[in-house]
Formats: C-alpha cells, structure tokens, sequence
C-alpha cells in the first residue's frame, strides 16, 4: 500500500498537522495539534496508531461500535485496524502532541510471515481505544524524532527497525486472538478526576499531598491510590512527576529561564533534585535537553 495523501488531514480535519515524516511513501507518521471540538466520522483503509505524547484532554467516541470515554494523558494510545468505523469523537481540552502512525493494513508481508513462523491468522489486530500503552509511547517518541527532515540513509535503516518493533509489538499484545479489554472495574467518575487534574495543574510548584488529591477526590487516600491507579495507569506521585516533567519541558524550549528557576517553578524544590529526576525520566540532564529543543 502506497500513500498518496494525508490520512490525518482526511480523518482529523479539524486538527492542525504539526510534523510529518517525509519522502516514505509506504508509512504516514504525523503529529497532529488539536483544539476542543468534533472530529468528522470516517472509516480508513489503512490501520492507525495514534499515542498522546503530551497534553491533556477527556476524550468521548464511539470505536467499533461501543461508545467509550477517557480522561488522555501522555501514553493513551488508540489501535484501530483497517476498516473499522470510529465516530462521534468529541474532544474536551487541547491536545499538542497527539503522534498518528498509518500503516498498510497487512503490518508485514507474508515473506516475515514465514521467516519469523507467525500463524497468519494471529495477524489480523483487534481494536483497541483509551489503553495505557507504554511500549507504544516509547515507539511515538522515536518516530517524533524522525519527523520534518530530510532522512539519511542511516535514518531509514532505523525507522525500518522502529516500524518492525512496532509490528511485532501490536501482533504479540493487540492480534484478534490475544486482546481482551480489560474489565470496568470501579474507578473514579471522570468530573472527579478531573478535579484532581486541575488541582495538580494549579498547583505544580507547590508540594501535593496524597491527602490533598485523595480529599479532591471525595476518597480516602487508600481507595484513591488504588482507582488513581486503575484510571490512570500510574500511581499518583508518579502521574504528578510525569506533569513536573511535561511542565519543565515547556520551560527549557525557552533560554530566559534557568534551570534554578524551573527547578522551583515546576515543584521540584532544587536544581540538583530536578536534574536527577529529569535525567531519570527522560535519560537527558535539563541541559542537553535544552541543547536539542532550542536548536
């Protein structure tokens, strides 16, 4: 399968395409920017990714059939296979890094078929929406690199590697024959943990509480961990880095501030605390990364 045009600019025309990955015809890799609003109904011929690099947004759509909602944060990924229908789409927040892979609906030829011994009938993927998806995260940030440049020769041999991970990571984890959505289990509403995000955003400098949040929450600090968790993928203090981090980002991209004064300005009480947590999350010091973003 060649592509000749945009699929995100067919599917998401409300969106603004930020990034793309050029001169490959045969894979579409684009980062998109969205604004709160409707999403126009569609049905692709090819299969989509799309991950949440960063942002924050409460999603509702109907995918398959099934009316869902979420709370996407950074890690949510969608894998919705050639030829299923999603519509209704309504986004409530914004949305600045949200990374969309399309890839012929086949993933890999019938020749990797046979050399990796991969059952056929394990190939077709099953959909799956509003799944905390690491892997898939991790695979977005490598693929962000890529985009909006000339690629060498090198570059090429590495995105065939990246695209091949990818393969075999949605054929082990999402195949019709392994994917089972996870039960509903009891969680917290969504107007809660929405108060709980905006008491974190609003209070990003300053120490957070496990009492705090679980008290925003109308719950007990035992049960809030626990459905924090079940919502959200993570425990609350490392949600609260994850958005330190995020939040530090945003400030390195600009020179005027120092690293002293992030380290404050994002809750991490020190440069030297803000340095090893930033180099432990991200494998760069706040500095190189600063180096990269402002190039």
């Amino acid at each position: 399968m060649t592509f000749t045009a945009s699929q995100g600019d067919r599917k998401y025309r409300t969106s603004e395409r930020v990034g793309e990955l050029v001169e490959c015809p045969s894979l579409q890799v684009e980062l998109r920017n969205f604004d709160p609003g409707w999403q126009v109904d569609l049905t692709l011929e090819c299969t989509e990714i799309a991950v949440l690099l960063s942002g924050q947004a409460k999603i509702r759509w109907t995918g398959d059939g099934q009316r869902q909602e979420t709370i996407a944060r950074p890690g949510i990924a969608w894998v919705c296979p050639a030829g299923v229908h999603e519509s209704d789409v309504e986004i409530v927040g914004t949305m600045p890094d949200s990374l969309h892979i399309f890839l012929p609906p086949s993933l890999i030829g019938e020749s990797a078929l046979s050399n990796f011994d991969i059952d056929p009938a394990r190939v077709q993927l099953a959909y799956a929406g509003g799944v905390p998806d690491p892997t898939v995260l991790q695979i977005g940030q490598l693929f962000r690199g890529l985009l909006n440049r000339k690629l060498e020769p090198t570059d090429r041999l590495f995105l065939d590697g990246i695209q091949m991970a990818l393969a075999a990571h949605l054929l082990a984890t999402y195949s019709s024959a392994r994917w089972r959505p996870s039960e509903r289990k009891t969680t917290i509403a969504p107007q809660r943990l929405q108060r709980v995000f905006d008491f974190i955003e609003a209070r990003i400098a300053a120490d957070i509480a496990l009492d705090d949040l679980a008290a925003e929450a109308c719950l007990s600090p035992y049960h809030f961990s626990r459905m924090f968790r079940q919502a959200t993928g993570l425990t609350p203090h490392r949600y609260v880095t994850e958005r330190r981090i995020e939040a530090a980002k945003e400030k390195l991209r600009f020179a005027r501030h120092s690293l002293v004064e992030i380290a404050l300005d994002t809750g991490f009480g020190s440069q030297a605390n803000f340095t090893r947590v930033f180099h432990k999350m991200t494998g760069l010091t706040p500095g190189q990364y600063r180096a990269l973003v402002t190039l």
